[in-house]
């Protein structure tokens, strides 16, 4: 049986931008100011961990990105 997907919400920020204007540092990161605060973003997965993954597959973890939470949206 294949795995039917469903929408989640996944809330990711960067934790260097964070960290930088924290530290009432100029952001040099590359990235705006907003991504100190956490953005809600939607993606379709069959599961919470793929959800998370295929996040941080555009927003890596090397570049600082953060998964601080996910939600299902689809009630089973």
């Amino acid at each position: 049986m294949v795995a039917r997907k469903k929408k989640y919400e996944v809330a990711v920020f960067n934790r260097k931008v964070r960290e930088t204007l924290y530290q009432g540092e100029r952001n040099r990161t590359g990235y705006s100011d907003d991504w100190s605060q956490t953005h809600y973003i939607e993606v379709s997965a069959v599961s919470d961990i793929e959800a998370s993954r295929a996040l941080l597959r555009r927003y890596p973890a090397e570049k600082g990105f953060v998964v601080e939470g996910v939600v299902c949206l689809e009630p089973d």
